[in-house]
Formats: C-alpha cells, sequence, structure tokens
C-alpha cells in the first residue's frame, strides 16, 4: 500500500517540479518586456530633451538674425549721416558709432555661426535618436509577441501538467499533499529520495538507526528531519543492512532534531 503512495509521489515530483519551474519562467518572462520600456521611455525622454534644444538653437539663431539685421540698419543711418558732418569732432563721433555698429554686427555673424553649427549638429543627433527610438519600438512590439506566444505555450503546458496532478492527489492524505508541495517548492523540485547506507541522499546525513529500520518498514510516511523531505528505503549495492535500537543514533536523539526543527 505505501509503496504504492511513494511512486505516486514520485510521479507528482516530477509534475510538481515541472509546475514551478513553468510559473516561476512565466513570472520571469515579462521582465525582459520592462526592461526593454523602460529603455524605450528613456530615450524617447532624451528625444524630447533634444528637440527642445534645437527649437531653441533656432529661435536664438532667429533673434541673433534680427540684432544683425537691426545692427546693419543702425550702421547704414550713421552712414548716411557722414554726409552731413561739419566738423572733426562730429566726424570722430559718428567714426565711432560706425565702427561700433560694424562689431555688432560681425560679432552676431560669429555667434549665428556658432548657433547654426549646434543646431546642424543637434539636427543629426535627432535623426539618428528617431532611427534608434524606431528600431527599438520594432524591437519591443516584436517582443511583446514573443512573449505572447511563449506565455501562452506555457499555459497551454501548465494545464496540461494539473491534469496530471489531478489524476494523482485525489488518493494522498491533504495534510501530506500539503507538506510535499511545500517540500517541492523549497528544495529545488525534490521532495522525496531514498535512505541509503542510514543516509538521507537528499540532504547527506546520517539517520539514526532505529529510524531508518521504521523507514525500511514502509507502514507510514516519514520525513527526514533534517531536510524534511519524505524518504523511502532503497537497498544499496551492498545489500541490506540491519541495525538495532542499541546501534550508533536513537528515537531520542531524532526527537530533539525534529523538535529543534519545529
Amino acid at each position: 500500500m505505501m509503496q504504492e503512495v511513494f511512486d505516486k509521489l514520485r510521479t507528482l515530483q516530477g509534475i510538481l517540479s515541472q509546475r514551478y519551474d513553468i510559473e516561476r519562467e512565466i513570472v520571469e518572462i515579462p521582465r525582459t518586456l520592462t526592461t526593454k520600456t523602460e529603455l524605450l521611455n528613456r530615450m524617447r525622454k532624451q528625444y524630447i530633451e533634444k528637440n527642445e534644444q534645437v527649437e531653441e538653437t533656432a529661435a536664438n539663431i532667429r533673434r541673433l538674425r534680427n540684432r544683425l539685421a537691426d545692427a546693419e540698419r543702425e550702421r547704414e543711418a550713421y552712414e548716411k549721416q557722414m554726409d552731413d558732418i561739419k566738423t572733426q569732432r562730429e566726424y570722430e563721433a559718428l567714426d565711432k558709432e560706425i565702427r561700433d555698429a560694424t562689431e555688432k554686427e560681425q560679432q552676431f555673424r560669429k555667434d549665428i555661426l556658432r548657433e547654426e553649427k549646434e543646431h546642424e549638429e543637434l539636427a543629426h543627433e535627432l535623426q539618428r535618436e528617431e532611427a534608434m527610438i524606431a528600431q527599438q519600438e520594432k524591437e519591443l512590439e516584436e517582443e511583446q509577441k514573443r512573449i505572447k506566444e511563449e506565455s501562452e505555450e506555457k499555459q497551454e503546458t501548465l494545464k496540461a501538467l494539473k491534469a496530471e496532478e489531478g489524476e494523482i492527489t485525489p488518493d494522498l492524505d491533504v495534510g501530506i499533499l500539503f507538506k510535499f508541495e511545500r517540500i517541492i517548492k523549497s528544495k529545488a523540485g525534490v521532495g522525496i529520495v531514498p535512505v541509503r547506507n542510514s543516509v538521507c541522499t537528499g540532504c547527506h546525513m546520517r539517520l539514526p538507526a532505529q529510524f531508518e529500520n521504521e523507514i525500511r518498514g514502509g507502514e507510514e510516511i516519514r520525513f527526514c528531519p533534517y531536510c524534511s523531505r519524505i524518504l523511502f528505503y532503497e537497498e544499496s549495492e551492498e545489500g541490506p543492512v540491519f541495525f538495532h535500537e542499541d546501534d550508533a543514533g536513537s528515537l531520542a536523539d531524532l526527537a530533539d532534531v525534529e523538535s529543534e526543527q519545529e
């Protein structure tokens, strides 16, 4: 009777292990999408900031050109006044105004060239970023499609595993099943292991002799006091070795370990 239970638990172990792995994968799948989405959002933000710089530079160029035009008109007006001057003092004063206006023109032209160069560079960067954003949007769309397909496939696999699980669990004790499922989750998918030569093959701890004899008897479910896995007896290559209560280890020692775990 117990052998049938052990067989079912071993079968269930494989099913639960696959199920929990797939459930973890389903949780992990969207994280790659989140990373790509965050990257795209940062690129879009940088694009907006860069576009604002381009617009600001263009506005600066327009302002400088207006000021250049004002400086040119001012210089031309001074030059026209040259025909009306009568004294050397007037000439020197007007000549200074013309030179100042000319210097302003030259400075405005330099500023315009600088701003135009910056505007051109920013515009090229903006074009590159537009292309990068378009590429990232395409990759994100493809990733979303892949994730959807992959998630649907995993959900179908989960559905099949749960159906197999449903065929096994009705005949198992609810309390044992609950603990077994917790063990599978916490012990890397291994919840039932054999005992060989007085050693739990799950955690490799030596078990008390009397405890091993009880496991060999197979009359009830026993859990490893060290790793909590379900234990069943398996003959070693050297053949069966029988223990007596006075052998090394005792149930009293085992009780101490179990009480510490609780």
